[in-house]
């Protein structure tokens, strides 16, 4: 079974298929000014101008350096609530004055012609408000993971979308990962037989000063501390393995430290029930370092054992063999991504309607633990 690890693995193969439903290749090509879809060659063609709402740690460390390298996408404008870090972001990125708000005025954006995009890097709590306020403006949205804080703000969030006619993407960057798109793939063409069993696992021990006092701890904000923040990533490993959606979830958590535990618990785990039968296991927390997944299939395992939903350094596996890939700088290629399905309509990876499908196993995980019993899903996605 040393093949499928020999095969040399196109991560682009699923966006040309996507992108062949809605448009020929030569089409495609000329409509993106001659930038390849699966870039064969640079873009020369428009731009599109993104704003920044929120300039915390993920937006300057990660988005900001990545909108440095993206083709299509473009870095114009900034959103923040800390006016100290205008004239860092602007000697840093050339922002333009009129390209930077805050929170008071950023429905002012609407009047800009050179932002396209917002997307938006605001804790979990204010992601409705701004992605709404956003498609109220007519800019197209990202929006940062996971989606919202309940399925009802899922809805409002893409009914503000589509009233408005603009896109609603989430930044699900592991669906431009190669490793993650290996793993798809293997699952999707049951290259090792009849999938089994799926545990997917993203956890951390966080120390104590900021378990006290970051944000994502906090109710209002983080919604459920790991459960929102970390396991939203298990759960997209569990569905994508399975290929299908989960018909119900059984969960339970623990909490050991309740003394620092106040609004949130300290781990969950949740089992997800298929169509296909999958045995399928996540779990999520702040007691120990996981980070990886594991596919069982009828003639042999395969999964990504270490760093599997971080930015760089994963180490996938094809039964006894590493799963051979070229990384990539995750961010870049999804924000590109989005702004190739604006400019040519094809589909998106990660739509506004995946992260609502999240949000209905996430809030049937916490129903689950509240009422002790088996939460079923099946008619609560769209």
């Amino acid at each position: 079974m040393n093949t499928p690890t020999q095969i040399p693995f196109d991560p682009t193969i699923l966006t040309r298929r996507d992108a062949l439903k809605t448009l020929s290749a030569a089409g495609l090509m000329s409509m993106l000014g001659g930038a390849s879809l699966w870039g064969q060659q640079a873009y020369t063609g428009r731009r599109l101008g993104v704003a920044l709402v929120g300039l915390g740690n993920y937006a300057t460390n990660h988005l900001a350096p990545a909108l440095q390298k993206t083709q299509i996408a473009e870095l114009r404008g900034i959103v923040t609530g800390s006016p100290e870090k205008v004239p860092v972001w602007q000697e840093k990125y050339g922002i333009k004055d009129k390209n930077v708000y805050n929170y008071d005025n950023f429905d002012e954006i609407a009047k800009n012609p050179d932002i396209d995009v917002v997307y938006v890097v605001v804790p979990h709590g204010l992601h409705a408000e701004y992605t709404i306020r956003a498609a109220k403006a007519g800019k197209h949205v990202i929006c940062e993971k996971p989606m919202a804080s309940t399925v009802a703000e899922a809805d409002a969030m893409l009914a503000a979308a589509k009233k408005n006619d603009v896109i609603l993407a989430i930044g699900y960057r592991l669906h431009h990962d190669p490793y993650h798109l290996r793993a798809m793939e293997l699952a999707r063409t049951e290259a090792l037989g009849k999938l089994q069993s799926c545990v997917a696992e993203f956890s951390g021990r966080p120390n104590d000063q900021r378990i006290r006092t970051h944000w994502h701890f906090d109710r209002e904000l983080g919604v459920a501390g790991a459960l929102w923040d970390l396991g939203v990533y298990a759960v997209q490993a569990q569905i994508y393995i399975a290929g299908q959606n989960p018909t119900q979830v059984t969960a339970q958590s623990f909490n050991t430290r309740p003394e620092l535990f106040i609004e949130c618990e300290e781990s969950y785990q949740w089992q997800l029930e298929f169509p296909n039968r999958m045995k399928s296991e996540g779990a999520a927390g702040s007691n120990r370092s996981e980070n990886s997944f594991h596919v069982v299939a009828e003639r042999g395992k395969f999964g990504i054992k270490t760093r599997a939903y971080a930015y760089n350094g994963q180490v996938g596996y094809i039964n006894d063999q590493p799963m051979i890939c070229t990384p990539v700088a995750q961010q870049a290629p999804h924000m590109d991504g989005v702004c190739q399905s604006i400019l040519a309509g094809i589909p998106l990876r990660t739509p506004g309607e995946m992260g609502r499908r999240d949000m209905v196993v996430l809030e049937g995980v916490l129903e689950s633990i509240d009422s002790g019993k088996t939460v079923q899903l099946s008619k609560r996605y769209l």
